[in-house]
């Protein structure tokens, strides 16, 4: 019996025109997914089959787990389209399972094809009640849901539904330069973004000796985790040391944290330019922190035109956290290695900045021949899943 993976697209099905687009792009991204297996991929615009061998099945489905794009997808048994067939291969199918009720449903795309969906489901569920003992049809709560889908070619059935991913595939969106803290919040953003199809790159402000090689640390363990839902993360480290200390050696304490978020933005936006990006990334949270209020975020995204996504914006941090403990992200992140946004944070930092008085604190020193300097010494590294080949970076 020949297995296949069918593949379902959900939103994808919305985009009519862009269609192909999208689903060209996903074909693509599970192409990449894959390299490593035996795999032929077959479209078209309702469907997506993958044939496999049956030894790679688990693996094949921890990958295709983390591939945006995907609504879901069954592991379907491939059969001749003539009913004989069919009723053939669902006897023997059938055998093999463990259940009292059931539900026979058909969706018929070959329209050629001389049995209706209803009779289909009718005659099909008369076939397993002959072939299999002490068992019964419910249709609203049954143990096997049996779905055939007939198509022209070939016919599938299948019994099991597993959820994909969602979203749309990454590359139907421009690039976005994500800034990785190392908390909670940040890695979240990064995989919100990516399921909206948005490709991110990582940038990790550090202000060593302040700031630990073991906080850098873990910003790379997180960019590994981000990785595993696209082929490769970059993550661009930034040396704020100098920035940093200027900022706390000249401005006043309260503005301390506007004017660093400033500064961020400053370099967020050169790398953007530098890197084709569309969008500034973070995991900001109205009212989590000073500098998250509403008119922190006005005032500190005076500095740049880059639309800046806040992707965990609404959410309360037990909802943030929920999603970290999905990403697999979470234990990282609460590993005790601070950030250069917490090392400094002063004891009372002004909630409601004004624009004018930021302004007037930022005059206080030459600050861009230092954002030119760590523009210009910014250190890349490409970061997989699971790989462990930067080691001699910590």
């Amino acid at each position: 019996m020949k297995r296949v993976i069918l593949i379902k697209y959900g939103e994808l099905t919305t985009k009519k025109g862009n269609r192909n687009f999208f689903i060209s792009t996903l074909m693509q991204n599970i192409k990449n997914k894959l390299k490593n297996f035996d795999v032929i991929i077959i479209k078209d615009r309702s469907r997506m089959y993958i044939e496999f061998h049956d030894e790679d099945l688990e693996q094949i489905k921890r990958k295709l787990d983390c591939v945006f794009g995907i609504h879901m997808y069954h592991i379907a048994y491939l059969v001749d389209t003539n009913i004989d067939s069919i009723k053939n291969l669902l006897i023997e199918l059938v055998q093999n399972l463990d259940f009292k009720t059931f539900k026979v449903e058909t969706k018929r795309s070959d329209k050629i094809f001389p049995i209706h969906s209803q009779e289909m489901n009718r005659l099909l569920g008369s076939v397993v009640l002959k072939n299999k003992d002490n068992i019964s049809v419910d249709v609203h709560h049954p143990e096997l849901f049996i779905k055939v889908e007939v198509r022209e070619k070939s016919s599938y059935i299948y019994f099991n539904a597993y959820h994909g991913a969602g979203g749309y595939p990454i590359g139907t969106q421009p690039r976005g330069m994500l800034m990785l803290s190392g908390g909670i919040d940040s890695p979240v953003a990064g995989y919100m973004a990516m399921k909206r199809g948005i490709p991110v790159d990582c940038v990790y402000f550090e202000a060593i000796p302040h700031t630990s090689l073991d906080a850098r640390n873990k910003v790379i363990e997180l960019s590994k985790k981000l990785a595993k839902y696209t082929n490769e993360v970059h993550l661009h480290i930034v040396n704020f040391t100098k920035i940093q200390e200027e900022i706390y050696k000249n401005c006043h304490p309260s503005y301390c944290i506007t004017i660093m978020r400033r500064m961020m933005y400053r370099i967020m936006e050169r790398l953007a330019d530098q890197y084709q990006a569309y969008a500034i990334i973070n995991g900001e949270s109205v009212g989590q922190v000073a500098s998250q209020t509403l008119t922190s975020m006005r005032v500190i995204n005076e500095v740049t035109c880059m639309p800046v996504l806040r992707p965990v914006a609404c959410f309360d941090k037990l909802e943030i956290i929920d999603y970290a403990k999905k990403i697999d992200t979470y234990d990282i992140s609460i590993l005790p290695y601070e950030d250069c946004c917490t090392v400094f944070v002063p004891k009372h930092p002004v909630i409601n900045p004004s624009l004018e008085q930021a302004k007037k604190e930022e005059a206080k020193f030459d600050f861009s021949p230092m954002i030119d300097i760590a523009v210009e010494n910014i250190h890349t590294i490409v970061l997989k899943e699971s790989d462990d080949s930067f080691s001699d970076l910590l």
